[in-house]
Parts: C-alpha cells; structure tokens; sequence
C-alpha cells in the first residue's frame, strides 16, 4: 500500500493526504520553504516575524482573536515552529471539518493583514532575550554551537534573529518576503487522519487554487568542512551548573552516512540504555540527563551532545564523553546492543503510524525538501546497517577535527584549562 497521496496544483502547490482511518481526529500542515538560511545579516529573523504575524489575522478574520476563535470552532489550535530551513503551520482539526481547517490556513498565506507588528515586535524581542544573559551575552549553547560550526553563514545565526536585526525591520521588509517566499511553488499543503484524498485535493483547489508566485531564490550553500581547528567557545554566566555541548560538523542529509548517523545518535542518547546515559549517569554520576541531537540540511548537519554538571564534574564528563566516541573508533558495536538499538528503532517507527501529527510531517518535510523516506523506505534502511558501517561513519565524521564546543555556566579558570588539555590531547588513530 502507498503510505501517502500527492497532487500538485496546476499553480504549483503540493497537496497530500495520508490516510489513516481508524483515527479521531486529524492534522492540516502547510510547510513553506524559507527559513533562517535564506535571510542576510540585516534581515535576520525576518521569516521567524513574518511566521508571527501571519497569527495576527487576515482579510477574512481581521483579528489574531478572531482567527484563534474560528480554529477552536472546527476542533483545533494553529501553531507554527521556524528553523534554518523551513516554516511549518500546523493544526489538529476534527475529521468533519478538514475543509473548514485547510480554508482558514489557505486565508492565513494568501490574505494576512500584517497587522500589531510593533505589538509583536515586542513579543519577538522578548522571544530573543530568553537566550541572553543580563551582560547581553549568547547563552543558548545551541546558537553558540551554530555559530562556531557555520561561521559568518546563515546557518550560524539564530533563527529568532538578533536585536539589533529584529528592530529594524519594517512592514515592507515583511511584505517582501512574503511575496519572495509564500508561494505555491514553495509550499506543501498535508492532511493525516480519516481522509478522502480526492476531497482533500479539492479543497486545496478551492481555498489555495488561485495562489499565485514563482519559485524562490536558492539560499546560500555551505560547502567548508575543512576542519582545520577545533573551536571552543566559553561563556562565564551564573547558575549552580555549567552547560557542556559538544558538537561535530556533519555532512548533509543526502550523505551516505546518513542512516548510520541516524542509528548513532540512538546508539549514543536515546533512553536510558543509551551509551551516554549508561556511563554518566548510572556508572559515573556525573549528571541528571544526557542527550545526543542530530540535525541534517540539505548541505551539513550537525551531532550534539548536551548535558548540564556541576563545576567540579566538567573535566570528568568531558572525558567520558570523549571516551564514548574513541570507543565508537576503535571497537565495533556489539550484536546485542546493535539489535537493541534497531529492534528500538523499528518500534518507534511503527508507533509513529498512530500519529497524526508525525505522518503529516514526515510526508510534508520529505516532498518540500526532495529528501522522500517513507516509513518502509527507513526499514529498508535499516536492515542495511552493520557494525563495520557504524564503525567506519563514526571513524569518517565523528573526529577531533570535526569537534566543537560550547561552555556556558560559573565555570572556574581551573576547569578550563582542564578541559582545554583534556580536548587538545584528545587523538584517534585513524590509520588502518
């Protein structure tokens, strides 16, 4: 059986439905293609505001309350999320009313008002300041990371935008890129539940049909994974624990070490039974929680490990994390632990088909980014991993070279140094 269904538009737009009709209720997604990578330094955050405004009404509900009351009357809340590459608006709706939900989200990008900007301005500012301390200094580890991997590039800005950057952009900026970007050619409209494909197509048609635009700019392309040094970037701020992230420059999603980055990262920080929660916590002590994040671009990606520890235990994770990925270099993954690992996987991905939210998104993503994976084309993927294959990806990617860092917290001058020794000493043979 197909997993999913996709139309395009005679003006573009891409419409799918997944069917899944044992299900209450289901998801209405619309994905743009723009995100923080397609912004210059002084218009950085601009589609994060715009994503805002769009909330704040339009020709057919000229209020932010009024659009909020008229998706609550057809079952759901709308919600949006911007990243580095894409925006995503999203709503749960009931069965019975997927016309009602894919026509208000058609008013939403067509016909928006842009209206209470300085309101929301406001609102973004203090969205940004979340990640300041009182010196005015960048304590998100995950925007330091950003920043020291993808160096004087878009994709090493936060996608909220800088102060300066969100103060200054006007109406027109706004506009712009709403006509630049918000275009069906750019744009995949996505149902999950209990649905007809033909009446989701001609819904699409009757609230999105008339859309209009043309393809959008390419944004600028990443291509330096040189790895000469490995930068570390420490942030004294108060708190009674320091925040560690260790990060390595990554390939992008299209790599052939995709799937085994993927396996990695589980291997390496999901659940309890993963390596880093198994040896920092439950042998070590040395922390709450650890975990690994992977994100893949279409032209780089990135591996994090993120924890937070006391000062005196710093030099101790560090090492041990350390340690982890030497292990990953030197000694092949275990039978057991490697059939844990995917039997896991497999698990997870068939629990995703009971999702309406994550079948909507899977399909949106993989159609507006040319990155297709069904759920079997994961399995397949799977089946395919080996031991060796970890071996030989973690040995590929996961260097010293590739290695960052970001310390954020009342770390002492001692800790420092320790930690620079502990990085700067750390090798891996990797003649075989």
């Amino acid at each position: 059986m197909q997993e999913y269904l996709c139309d395009t538009l005679n003006n573009g737009l891409r419409v799918i439905s997944v069917s899944m009709p044992h299900h209450h209720s289901a998801e209405v997604l619309v994905y743009i293609g723009v995100g923080g990578r397609y912004e210059t330094s002084r218009k950085a955050g601009v589609s994060h505001f715009l994503e805002h405004m769009l909330f704040k009404g339009t020709v057919d509900f000229p209020s932010g309350f009024a659009l909020e009351r008229a998706f609550e009357a057809v079952g759901g809340s709308a919600n949006a999320a911007t990243d580095s590459e894409n925006t995503c608006f999203h709503s749960r709706v009931h069965p019975n009313h997927i016309a009602e939900g894919i026509a208000l989200f058609g008013s939403m990008m067509q016909r928006p008002l842009f209206r209470e900007m300085e309101m929301e301005r406001r609102v973004i500012l203090e969205e940004a300041m979340g990640d300041l301390n009182e010196s005015g200094r960048q304590i998100n580890s995950d925007n330091i990371i950003a920043a020291l991997l993808f160096p004087d590039h878009p994709l090493g800005k936060p996608t909220v935008g800088s102060r300066p950057a969100i103060e200054r952009l006007t109406l027109r900026q706004l506009q712009q890129h709403h006509t630049t970007y918000y275009t069906p050619h750019n744009t995949v409209l996505a149902v999950a539940g209990p649905v007809d494909h033909r009446q989701v197509v001609a819904a699409a048609q009757e609230h999105f049909g008339q859309w209009q635009g043309g393809k959008v700019p390419a944004p600028k392309a990443w291509s330096d994974f040189s790895g000469t040094e490995r930068s570390f970037r420490w942030v004294r701020d108060a708190g009674s624990q320091v925040s560690l992230q260790l990060a390595f420059l990554l390939p992008g999603r299209d790599s052939e070490h995709a799937v085994n980055l993927r396996v990695l990262r589980r291997l390496l920080g999901w659940g309890g039974m993963s390596r880093l929660m198994l040896r920092l916590r439950e042998e070590l002590g040395l922390t709450y929680a650890v975990d690994a994040a992977l994100g893949l671009y279409a032209d780089a990606g990135t591996l994090a490990v993120d924890l937070a520890v006391s000062t005196e235990n710093l030099a101790k994770a560090t090492t041990a994390i350390l340690e982890i990925f030497s292990e990953l270099h030197t000694i092949k993954v275990a039978d057991d632990e490697l059939d844990h690992i995917l039997n896991c996987y497999r698990c997870d991905l068939d629990y995703s088909r009971d999702q309406v939210d994550e079948m909507a998104l899977r399909y949106a993503w993989g159609e507006l980014t040319g990155s297709h994976r069904t759920i079997a084309d994961d399995l397949a993927g799977l089946d395919k991993v080996t031991a060796a294959g970890l071996r030989q990806t973690a040995r590929k990617l996961l260097t010293p070279t590739n290695l960052h860092g970001a310390i954020v917290g009342p770390y002492r001058t001692r800790d420092r140094k320790a930690v620079e020794v502990i990085v700067a000493d750390w090798q891996i043979d990797t003649n075989e």
